[in-house]
């Protein structure tokens, strides 16, 4: 737990949203605040200071990179219901950095030619590299929830994908590449509101999709899906985290702490300088 965030925090976000043995996402109340004892406000006053902290080591590991080719990278996989959130997460979390060390990726329909390649085909190639920060605004995940709930593929090939998205990640992580997954979720009722809120603002029609309603008529098999893919998926290299995220001023900060936890785990350090600073001050100051 970062210490920026001993005030207000009474418990560890990391160990309270993981998805562990026994989790049942119908057990979660999506506007809980699980670890949090303040407020609105306490809570943007430590999104606002996680900022500069968040920044700070984004920096540094894009900076270590540059002479180590070997530097760990972070990947944040953001899944949720539409309207859950995951723009603001990008926006007010990841966009609090120097954008030349961030990857983000959002997966739309696959293409012809991504059909014609095995599902992850399209995924590796947007793996961040050293140094780099990968968000994937939906993921691979997408082709066991969208995949098993409107049928897109056969019943043993979604069984397969669920052992390819494991060994997937395991290799990832053994070599180099830390990953947080995090599901937004949230109620139907809250879904609801702020589709309607689309609606009634034409500075937001463009982010309202007539296909968003059709998807709330299934919203109890995609919940379902979710469950299996925390059942079958929440490997120990890359366990799930389930945020609620009724209220955005939570989800936002809950996510900000377990990124900052897993760029503290790999601790990067300020690159050596490859040349004799002294020596280069003098010729500086010569010209």
């Amino acid at each position: 737990m970062t210490a920026r965030s001993q005030k207000h925090w009474n418990g560890d976000p990391v160990e309270l949203l993981r998805v562990g043995e026994g989790f049942r996402l119908a057990d979660v109340d999506p506007a809980a605040t699980p670890g949090f004892g303040g407020d609105r406000s306490d809570a943007e006053q430590d999104l606002q200071a996680g900022a500069a902290e968040f920044d700070g080591l984004q920096e540094r590991l894009y900076a270590q990179s540059r002479e180590n080719p070997r530097t760990p990278s972070l990947l944040l996989v953001l899944q949720a219901m539409d309207s859950a959130g995951k723009g603001g997460i990008v926006r007010h979390v990841i966009g609090t950095t120097d954008p030349q060390g961030i990857h983000l990726k959002a997966f739309k329909k696959p293409t012809e030619e991504e059909l014609a390649h095995d599902f992850l085909w399209r995924i590796e190639r947007d793996v961040p590299e050293a140094g780099y920060i990968g968000v994937f605004d939906r993921s691979h995940y997408e082709d066991v929830l969208i995949g098993r709930v409107r049928g897109l593929a056969e019943p043993d090939e979604i069984e397969r994908r669920y052992g390819a998205i494991n060994d997937f990640e395991r290799r990832l992580t053994e070599t180099g590449t830390r990953i947080v997954k995090v599901m937004l979720h949230i109620s139907p009722g809250e879904q609801k509101k702020r589709l309607s809120q689309r609606l009634e603002r034409p500075d937001k029609h463009w982010k309202y999709h007539p296909g968003d309603v059709d998807e709330r008529q299934l919203w109890e098999r995609y919940m379902d899906a979710y469950q299996i893919v925390f059942d079958r998926t929440s490997i120990g290299a890359a366990p799930w985290h389930v945020v609620p995220a009724n209220k955005k001023w939570y989800a936002r900060l809950a996510v900000q702490e377990l990124v900052l936890e897993a760029l503290e785990r790999i601790d990067p350090q300020w690159p050596a300088a490859s040349f004799d600073i002294e020596a280069e001050k003098k010729r500086l100051a010569a010209t």
